[in-house]
Parts: structure tokens; sequence; C-alpha cells
């Protein structure tokens, strides 16, 4: 009966050495790789701080390692401890890939706007149009995208569906062009409307000398002679610049006497003997 009790014993010491190794192991695995995979995620940081990445990006992205991360660590403490890992994989993939069918379409808007970050197709203050819309961006999130219009309203698009269509940014270069047509009756002064439309585009301080403003008879009409003029204004001064602009020929042109035709209709009655 002794000798049983020692034997017991003895086994129960082996088992209880040999576990707790494996359990110490798993806890110098467990810390030390919690502490190498924070020093990760703050070399990511700042490295991608350094390249001017968007701070969204930076935290999803830093999050999302994270986690990954940390599941890799725990599984293998696990592992390190006796315990199967298999089934844990097999369940953190099946529950993995229940999530993503769930939340296709919110995982569609998360990865738009790792595209959009990433792409810079715009940025935040720019005046894009899309989805039918136009409006000042306020606002990039990792599920939608947050426009102002400009009477002040609110206009939120997923990023999924944002993506899915045209994007029109017209404050993306430094410089725009104003397309602006001048309608002159056919009996005016051709070449005085025309100096007149360039001396005023000439004389705006917000007009760019390169490159330099065209005037140039763009159509002839059914009622009128279209003049098209092309200034380049800064994108910042392009709203003022065309109002500035327009007023001004207007003005000029009744100071010079040159019309501009409504449209008309002339009718010959032709009487028989």
């Amino acid at each position: 009966m002794l000798q049983k009790m020692e034997y017991y014993t003895e086994r129960a010491l082996e088992y209880a050495t040999d576990y707790g190794v494996k359990i110490l192991g798993a806890l110098a695995i467990f810390f030390i790789g919690r502490w190498i995979i924070r020093k990760i995620i703050v070399l990511m940081r700042k490295a991608m701080e350094k390249s001017r990445v968007d701070e969204t990006l930076i935290s999803f992205s830093a999050n999302a390692l994270y986690v990954a991360l940390m599941i890799a660590l725990i599984v293998a403490a696990a592992s390190n401890i006796g315990i199967n890992t298999t089934s844990f994989v097999a369940v953190f993939g099946a529950a993995g890939l229940a999530i993503g069918l769930a939340l296709k379409d919110t995982l569609a808007n998360v990865g738009a706007a790792v595209l959009i970050i990433f792409f810079r197709p715009f940025k935040v203050g720019d005046f894009i149009e899309v989805s039918g819309v136009m409006g000042t961006v306020k606002a990039i999130n990792l599920f939608s995208t947050t426009l102002t219009t400009a009477d002040n309203r609110s206009i939120i698009i997923p990023n999924g569906a944002l993506i899915a269509g045209n994007i029109i940014n017209y404050t993306g270069n430094e410089k725009r062009r104003i397309d602006m047509v001048f309608d002159i009756d056919y009996k005016d002064d051709l070449k005085l409307a025309k100096e007149v439309i360039m001396n005023v585009l000439i004389s705006n301080p917000k007009v760019l000398a390169d490159p330099a403003p065209v005037v140039a008879v763009g159509a002839l009409a059914q009622n009128s002679v279209q003049i098209f003029a092309r200034p380049w204004v800064a994108v910042e001064h392009y709203w003022d610049g065309m109002f500035e602009m327009t007023e001004a020929v207007k003005l000029e042109f009744d100071k010079n006497g040159i019309s501009i035709p409504f449209p008309q209709m002339v009718t010959h009655v032709k009487q028989e003997d």
C-alpha cells in the first residue's frame, strides 16, 4: 500500500512538474508575445504616420493587425500547454466565414474606405460630384463619406456605393478653367464684342496669365452668335471669378451697345392679290 502511495505521488509530481513547466512556458509566450505585438503596432503606426497615411486607416490597420496577432498568440500559447488547437482554428475559421457573409455589405464599405484612403481620389475639403450629388467632403469614415452641399445639407453616402460609380473631383488640381458663353446679335460688331470680353478677362486679378485666357467664336446659333470665353483661375477663385466676370461683361456690353438677343420668331405674311 505504501509503495502504491509513493508511486502515485511520484507520478503526480511528474505531471505537476511537466504541466507546470508548460503553463509557465505558455505564460511566457503570451506575455513576451504581447510585448512584441505592441512594439510591432507602435512601429507600424510610426511608419504609416511618417508616410502621411490618413489617421482613419492607421487606426483601422493597427486594430485589425493587433486582433489577428493576439489570436495567433493565444493559439500558440494554448498549443504549448498541449491543447489541441486544430478545433479552435476550425471554429475561428467558421465564425469568420459566418460573420463575413452576414456583414458582407458592411465589410464592402470598409474595404472601399481603405481604397479611398490609399488611392486618395479625394480628401476632406475637396468639392466632388458622386452618386448624383455634389458637395464638399466633410468626413471619411470606415463605413461612409459625408458631404456638405452648397446649401448646407449633409449627405451620407456608403463607401461601397461611392466607389461604384464615377467620381468628379472639382478641387483636385490647383487650377481650373471657367467655361463661359456669351450670345450677341448677328447685327453687333463681332470683333468689338471679342475685344470687350478679353479686356474684362485680363483686367480681373483672379484670371491667370498662364494658361492664357481664350476668347473665340464658338457657334453660329439660330438666334445669336455664341462667343466662348475660357479663362483659368486658381481653384479657390472659381465661383467668385465666374460671377465677377459675368457681371462685368454684361456691363461692358451695355456701354458699347452690344445686345444679348433673346429667342424670337420672325413671321413673314404673304398677301396674294
